[in-house]
């Protein structure tokens, strides 16, 4: 039976950290399917534009060799994200491990059988340091 994976991101100003948990989320499932967060979630949430525009950033994460399927991330509504695309494992940053928000989703997915796999954060290299790199240029 084909293991489904999913996780998401904005994969603004796309780096190393990036690249490191599409390989190592492509090894954990038989296809994986990343969702890329709009710019109008990104705004929302974040507070921040992507410097990247949205289709961009999806045809570049689409051309990674890693990644076989890349569907728009319009809310964080998990659930709704399995209800649609019935992925088995969702991986995440280790960074949200142990939060109250990550160990609800644990709970509510174990229910369905779904798997969370945390990988670790790059804490070296993020969008946001490159972005207050540029800032300051």
């Amino acid at each position: 039976m084909k293991t489904i994976g999913y996780t998401t991101g904005v994969f603004d100003l796309f780096h190393i950290g990036h690249l490191n948990v599409l390989k190592r989320a492509s090894l954990e499932c038989d296809h994986l399917i990343v969702g890329i967060s709009t710019d109008e979630l990104s705004l929302q949430s974040k507070g921040k534009q992507p410097i990247i525009p949205f289709q961009e950033r999806m045809d570049i994460v689409e051309a990674i060799k890693f990644v076989d399927e890349v569907v728009p991330q319009v809310n964080y509504d998990k659930f709704e994200a399995w209800n649609n695309l019935r992925f088995d494992r969702m991986f995440v940053g280790d960074d949200w491990k142990g939060s109250d928000k990550w160990i609800n989703y644990e709970k509510e997915f174990s229910d369905v059988g779904v798997e969370i796999l945390y990988f670790p954060y790059t804490k070296h290299t993020s969008s946001t340091k490159l972005r207050e790199i540029l800032s300051k240029i």
